[in-house]
């Protein structure tokens, strides 16, 4: 009987003592890397099982849209005075901390000064206007949560300087009210350029490949603007690129060399001939170019028609070599 209790006794103890340990709360441990939203570290973010002290702020949080990290040994001297022992530290020299935001980029606010001028002073729509600021513009850090665009809050524009004065702001947003949110500079109406985005060599064929886009002031009436206008055509001489083209820089394809050996097309009523020549000039289909007959040594005018082709007909056919200038 004696027996039989000490044993009840000794499975009961048991049971309790398993209940216990199944009841008990985890240990508290580091954890490798955290997110926080506010502008405070708190032992909870840091510490996994922080219990009644999770809430308690011990660091300044990162800046918005960066990333910090926090030695072991100052988060374990932090929270010493809260009276937490036994944090697990896992081993982790560090704590990475990440802050993060709705990043708003230089780009995004110079479109949105464009939106907010086009339709206006002139301007027509806002892909086509340029923005230039006096200063480097920086990018705004905002609350990740905070949606919408930039408000207008005031702006004006002075068409005879092209400068502008704008001020933003962010509805809900308590951090761009830290933040200067006031822009100057100027603004210019555009028109998309073309231009290279690789050298070309003199006589090469342009490509719709080799073209690409530039921004530039709607004021420059020089370059060429319509794709149609440069393919197929050649450089008239060696072209850089991000070089808006004008047509002073493209000409016909060249398609005879000077001293080339030619096909010379002599043709009169009923009558063609096919002669052997040399080119005196180079020039493209259509031009009107000086070949020598290589048979008789003398020089004839004639129209490239073809690759390494001169037409010569009986009434353009002079002979340049025998001209005569009369007195006068």
């Amino acid at each position: 009987m004696i027996r039989q209790t000490i044993a009840t006794l000794t499975l009961l103890l048991a049971l309790c003592g398993a209940a216990a340990a199944q009841s008990a709360p985890p240990p508290p441990a580091l954890r490798a890397s955290v997110t926080v939203t506010g502008d405070v570290v708190r032992i909870g973010d840091l510490v996994e099982n922080a219990g009644p002290v999770a809430d308690i702020p011990i660091f300044r949080a990162p800046d918005l849209g960066t990333t910090g990290a926090v030695a072991t040994d100052r988060i374990v001297e932090a929270i010493r005075p809260h009276q937490l022992i036994g944090i697990d530290t896992r081993g982790l020299s560090e704590v990475v901390v990440t802050r993060p935001s709705r990043a708003i980029p230089a780009q995004e606010i110079s479109g949105r000064i464009a939106q907010a001028l086009a339709g206006q002073y002139g301007f027509g729509d806002a892909h086509n206007i340029l923005v230039n600021f006096d200063r480097d513009v920086r990018t705004l850090q905002v609350e990740p949560d905070v949606t919408g665009e930039l408000q207008v809050l005031s702006m004006s524009y002075d068409p005879r300087t092209a400068h502008f004065d704008v001020t933003f702001g962010l509805q809900a947003s308590m951090e761009m009210r830290k933040q200067s949110t006031r822009y100057t500079g100027t603004a210019i109406a555009t028109v998309d350029a073309l231009a290279l985005d690789h050298p070309i060599e003199r006589g090469q064929v342009i490509k719709a490949s080799d073209v690409t886009v530039l921004r530039r002031p709607k004021t420059d009436t020089a370059v060429v603007t319509d794709m149609k206008a440069v393919v197929g055509l050649a450089a008239r001489h060696q072209l850089q690129p991000n070089q808006p083209l004008n047509t002073a820089d493209l000409m016909k394809p060249e398609i005879v060399q000077r001293n080339n050996t030619v096909t010379i097309i002599y043709q009169a009523p009923g009558v063609t001939l096919t002669l052997r020549g040399q080119a005196q000039d180079a020039g493209a289909l259509g031009d009107t170019i000086n070949v020598l007959n290589s048979e008789t040594k003398r020089t004839l005018q004639g129209v490239i028609s073809g690759p390494d082709r001169v037409t010569v007909s009986a009434i353009t056919t002079r002979v340049v070599d025998n001209l005569v200038v009369q007195p006068q």
